[in-house]
């Protein structure tokens, strides 16, 4: 959990909602992505433009690296051997090893770059270019440029859902872009709260955090409707499900703590009180079988 007011990494254990351990992290770390594979995860500290692997055990760092842009978002293949990290200054994505964080290639997105994802078969990933109101879609290997498809007035989050489906996270209108990555199109506009910050799924629904609204906005992933709203923490930004997709946790930045969502009750069963500004902007939750 990237706390960008703290400049800390909360290590947190959602089996008894605490907080077990507080790492400091300088440069206001927002960016965060947990390694499929469950090795280590990535933090990117938008201030110092400095990315960090951390074990996700130990809260002891790996590695490092400054990178001459504005780094942001940062997502992490399915086999744990390649970064995407976005910069929001030059309009693109740096792909780094993963294993010593070397720069391999970097690809042009659209105008500022926000969230980064991949896709669960490790084939393409996307960008949602928040000024230039598009997601870039690119292969995965190649590095070719596939699409650019238009969506809502400013995406930031983005995230690959169920079949395979694009979704962008659109805070200038207030909606959800559904793309199919397949054909390079928009199949789809969910309304939902104020300001939508990002998005994650677990049990046949969508979760979108409304930063402006104090709450999230669940839609069903079949018939794209909302089907409930549910008042979190102040200003919720990051969202994440665990793997069993029983739990859905919200970072809520203004009032320091994670709401723990259950996804079949669709209420908040707990709260747990984490660093200052909370923002977990990514994947952060670890399988603690991993």
């Amino acid at each position: 959990m990237t706390n960008q007011n703290g400049h800390t990494l909360s290590i947190v254990n959602l089996a008894d909602n605490s907080e077990q351990q507080s790492i400091a992290v300088p440069g206001a770390p927002a960016g965060v992505a947990v390694d499929p594979m469950g090795d280590y995860v990535v933090t990117v500290s938008a201030d110092s433009k400095t990315i960090r692997k951390f074990d996700p055990v130990t809260g002891a760092l790996q590695q490092s690296i400054q990178l001459d842009g504005g780094p942001i978002g940062v997502a992490v293949h399915p086999d744990g051997d390649r970064l995407y990290v976005s910069d929001w200054f030059n309009s693109r994505l740096w792909v780094l090893g993963a294993a010593g964080l070397n720069l391999q290639a970097e690809w042009p997105t659209g105008t500022a770059p926000a969230g980064v994802a991949v896709s669960a078969d490790g084939r393409f990933v996307a960008s949602a270019d928040k000024e230039a109101n598009q997601a870039s879609i690119f292969d995965a290997h190649t590095g070719e440029a596939l699409h650019r498809i238009g969506v809502g007035a400013r995406p930031f989050g983005i995230t690959f859902g169920p079949m395979g489906r694009i979704f962008t996270a659109n805070v200038g209108s207030n909606s959800v872009s559904v793309i199919d990555p397949e054909a390079g199109a928009l199949v789809a506009t969910i309304p939902v709260g104020e300001r939508p910050y990002a998005i994650a799924f677990a049990n046949g629904r969508g979760f979108v955090t409304n930063q402006y609204a104090d709450t999230v906005s669940v839609f069903d992933v079949d018939d794209l409707k909302v089907i409930a709203t549910i008042s979190v923490g102040e200003y919720p930004e990051g969202i994440d499900a665990t793997t069993d997709e029983t739990r859905v946790v919200v970072a809520n930045w203004f009032s320091n703590t994670l709401s723990v969502i259950d996804t079949h009750k669709l209420t908040v069963v707990s709260e747990i009180a984490v660093g200052d500004g909370p923002r977990a902007f990514g994947t952060f939750i670890r399988n603690v079988g991993d």
